[in-house]
């Protein structure tokens, strides 16, 4: 047996032995009933639940894709103990209160399901956590493909002809004249190294005869398209490097509009209603993402910018030029590297963030998502574009969601960390837990310092309060200073200060 099966064997004891405690309260008011009458059949009880468990696979969790289907193994399992322990009973005329064994194997599989949706939730948390490393450590090579912030702008006038016009007619009946002119100031519609589609299945961009093309334009919105990720991983290996794709896409902000201005008063806020849970929440839950699919066939999503952005950048490309027309979000994309494969994304609330912990070691910060998804691919796209503004965050971030907004003001999203705390890699007060970009921003001195410590929960940012990036950079030189000379006294100080700025001067980080 393995050795991760016997540790999962071990704690599964301990849950039953709890599972039972509880049953031996609720049936005598004393839970030191089971170490006397009690105790002889919960060892039986123990071993025919192990062999159980066994059987139906309930301790090869690592094996398992999906998390219901870990849940599913361990009703299997806890049922057939569940029967053959009350057929035993039952057929042996024995005393023993069958009320026992149902509240045992139904607290215990409580506690089991829980476990293993958290165990396997944060399996898939570390590996979006990997995938995303692999697309940072290409982040700092790429510049083996240097493409200058210059692109070809082509004109119709150079392109005249039959076949030119009638594409021309084509593309402004399906998607307009202004959404033509951005096609036509990126590509040369008529020549054999462009594929112009209007499709929503890879199937037809990976059929297509040429083995690459440098212009790939497709008109249908990309809401349509079931696997998205694996639509841009298949335009992506169809084109060459630094070839162009244009989509677009219905982000949720023009969908809202669109949806309020269609119907009446009242009445657009009752259908908008339930148009967000329908199309925006369920495609997203573990519970109801397979019936939406099976019903819509993937059609008609709901997409926001931010997520737009980041699937197309976690599948390599950059964009370019972006813009809205006629209520749809355009995008001018150039490929400038081969996609990460993401076959884990994350959609749930809480998500696990890569992050500089003690001696450079890598740890996974644990957050409430406060994002939009592949949200976590577009932080130098968001530099590039906005900088930052006071107190070292993104100005104008729109990949914060309305919820986030509200979960940051109050620090709902920084609970998960206590999880850090307790697993050792954080401690109460440090410098904040970086990503690679933000510690790339710093100077070479302050990262030797930072990389000497655990990062902390609450950060010298909350006393001194700095604006800029070097007084932030300032602010945590001293606090480092002061507590590599004085840990405890430091932090000590510190904490109580941070707690006086934050509830009596209302302290904020944005």
């Amino acid at each position: 047996m393995k050795r991760r099966t016997l540790l999962f064997a071990f704690f599964d004891v301990f849950i039953v032995f709890i599972a039972f405690l509880v049953a031996a309260y609720f049936k005598t008011g004393k839970e030191k009933a089971i170490f006397n009458y009690y105790w002889g059949p919960f060892l039986i009880f123990v071993s025919v639940w192990i062999l159980s468990s066994i059987l139906f696979k309930k301790y090869e969790v690592s094996t398992l894709r999906r998390k219901g289907q870990g849940i599913f193994n361990i009703i299997k399992s806890n049922l057939f103990v569940l029967f053959t322990i009350t057929f035993v009973i039952f057929f042996a005329s024995l005393s023993y209160s069958r009320l026992m064994i149902v509240v045992t194997v139904a607290v215990a599989t409580v506690i089991e399901g829980v476990v293993s949706y958290f165990y396997l939730l944060d399996k898939d948390l570390s590996s979006s956590m990997n995938q995303l490393k692999h697309w940072e450590v290409r982040q700092e090579k790429k510049d083996q493909h240097k493409f200058g912030k210059e692109f070809p702008v082509y004109d119709s006038e150079t392109s005249k002809g039959t076949f030119y016009e009638s594409l021309k007619k084509l593309i402004i009946e399906e998607i307009g004249t202004k959404a033509f002119q951005l096609i036509k100031s990126h590509v040369p519609l008529s020549q054999e190294d462009t594929l112009l589609i209007s499709t929503t299945t890879k199937f037809n961009i990976t059929n297509q005869p040429k083995e690459t093309y440098k212009y790939i334009v497709n008109l249908k919105r990309i809401n349509d398209i079931q696997y998205i990720n694996k639509f841009f991983e298949a335009v992506n290996a169809k084109l060459e490097i630094g070839g162009i794709y244009i989509n677009n896409v219905e982000t949720y902000t023009d969908r809202k509009n669109r949806l309020l201005k269609k119907y009446p008063p009242v009445l657009n806020y009752i259908y908008y209603f339930f148009d967000f849970i329908v199309k925006r929440i369920m495609p997203k839950t573990i519970l109801t993402k397979k019936i939406y699919f099976i019903i819509t066939g993937g059609r008609n999503r709901v997409m926001s910018r931010a997520e737009t952005l980041g699937r197309l950048y976690s599948c390599g490309f950059e964009v370019i030029e972006d813009k809205y027309i006629n209520q749809q979000y355009f995008f001018v994309a150039r490929k400038i590297d081969d996609p990460v494969f993401d076959a884990n994304p994350t959609y749930g609330p809480l998500i696990k963030l890569r992050r500089y912990g003690k001696n450079g070691k890598i740890i996974g910060v644990y957050k409430m998502r406060t994002m939009h998804p592949f949200s976590e691919y577009l932080q130098a796209y968001i530099y590039e574009k906005n900088d930052l503004e006071e107190g070292g965050k993104f100005k104008g971030d729109f990949r914060v969601t309305s919820a986030g907004k509200i979960m940051r003001k109050f620090w709902i999203d920084e609970l998960p960390m206590f999880i850090n705390l307790f697993k050792g890699e954080m401690k109460l007060v440090g410098v904040r837990p970086l990503s690679q970009h933000y510690f790339n921003l710093y100077s070479e001195e302050l990262k030797e310092k930072r990389l000497l410590f655990k990062p902390g929960l609450i950060p010298p940012f909350y006393v001194d309060m700095p604006k800029t990036l070097d007084e932030i950079m300032d602010s945590e030189s001293r606090y480092l200073d002061a507590y590599q000379k004085h840990p405890f006294r430091t932090d000590f100080r510190y904490f109580f200060k941070a707690i006086y700025n934050i509830l009596i001067k209302k302290a904020r980080s944005n």
